[in-house]
């Protein structure tokens, strides 16, 4: 089987209207794709084509929750935060896993599910050109019923949605469109992707202290079209404990740099320059006019490539 790129959707502000738009919860977790050649040959990967087959044990015994192989499945693994809603911080502590035997340990710990929207490649056959309602009618009838992998229901109401998202504080909504084919590595307005909190993966150029010499916030970047590192603001510990924010500060402390990163240098105190080689996720509500995040909250450690974080046509690239 091809390991390919997934079909993504579009940055919207509105909900699409109309009887052939249905609207699927938007997950904050992890893009996933199950490659199922029989039932004791199955491998995963995410969606920039690196295997997470380590990381996701449950899923590998394909029988228990799809009815028969070859199949490709589509989905979102996620882990839910003490809140009881999907936790980006808590999913990326699976998926930053690289040793074996810590797999076991994490398992209780940070329980996951995977959520199955699509179906890609059925009994040796490529479907990526099949509708969407038909692909989904094949999905929900050979998916079994499991403790941890779910068929992600569709709403034809996409604000009501919306809304019910807003506020159990969820990241937003997908609406797609009924017979949207799957379209391969490509963006494309037949799915579209309305938020709530926005997201993006930055780059790290450097962190500051306080008074006392203690770090206590990251400042991030992004590249333009030509290549230029540009500032898009600072970002506090937000969501990692005392020892992961430890960890991270020594990790920077090994690549710092006499040299400012970005190519105009920010007025910042107290600031230690690193070279720009590691990526966090962050959410935040706006930009400001000048191209600086608002009020953002640092989610996690990203495995994005530092090249792939840009701005591009509809703002910051998204995780």
């Amino acid at each position: 089987m091809e390991v390919i790129a997934p079909m993504e959707p579009v940055i919207s502000d509105r909900i699409p209207e109309g009887s052939r738009w249905i609207t699927q919860v938007k997950w904050d977790g992890v893009r996933v794709l199950t490659y199922a050649q029989t039932a004791s040959s199955v491998r995963l990967f995410n969606r920039h084509g690196r295997e997470r087959t380590l990381q996701y044990p449950e899923l590998l015994d394909v029988r228990s929750y799809c009815l028969q192989t070859p199949v490709i499945l589509d989905g979102e693994v996620i882990a839910l935060g003490p809140n009881g809603t999907p936790d980006f911080h808590e999913v990326m502590r699976r998926d930053g896993v690289r040793r074996p035997e810590r797999v076991s340990g994490l398992l209780k710990t940070v329980p996951i599910a995977y959520m199955v929207f699509d179906m890609l490649f059925w009994q040796g056959e490529w479907i990526t050109t099949w509708p969407l309602w038909k692909r989904q009618e094949l999905l929900r009838s050979v998916l079994s019923p499991h403790p941890t992998v779910h068929y992600v229901e569709s709403e034809a109401d996409g604000t009501a949605l919306f809304f019910a998202m807003k506020e159990k504080k969820m990241e937003g909504v997908v609406a797609k469109h009924l017979d949207s084919p799957y379209r391969v590595g490509q963006k494309h307005e037949d799915w579209r992707k309305v938020k709530i909190y926005r997201d993006a993966t930055a780059v790290i150029g450097g962190f500051t202290v306080d008074n006392a010499g203690v770090p206590n916030a990251l400042v991030l970047g992004l590249y333009d079209a030509q290549g230029s590192f540009g500032l898009i603001g600072q970002v506090g510990p937000g969501k990692f404990n005392r020892t992961e924010w430890s960890d991270l500060i020594q990790r920077l402390r090994d690549s710092v740099s006499p040299v400012c990163p970005f190519a105009r240098r920010p007025r910042i105190q107290r600031v230690t320059w690193v070279a720009p080689t590691v990526t966090v996720k962050v959410i935040y509500r706006e930009l400001t006019r000048e191209g600086l995040l608002r009020q953002p909250t640092l989610q996690a450690l990203s495995t994005a490539a530092v090249t792939t974080c840009t701005w591009d046509s509809e703002g910051l690239t998204s995780n």
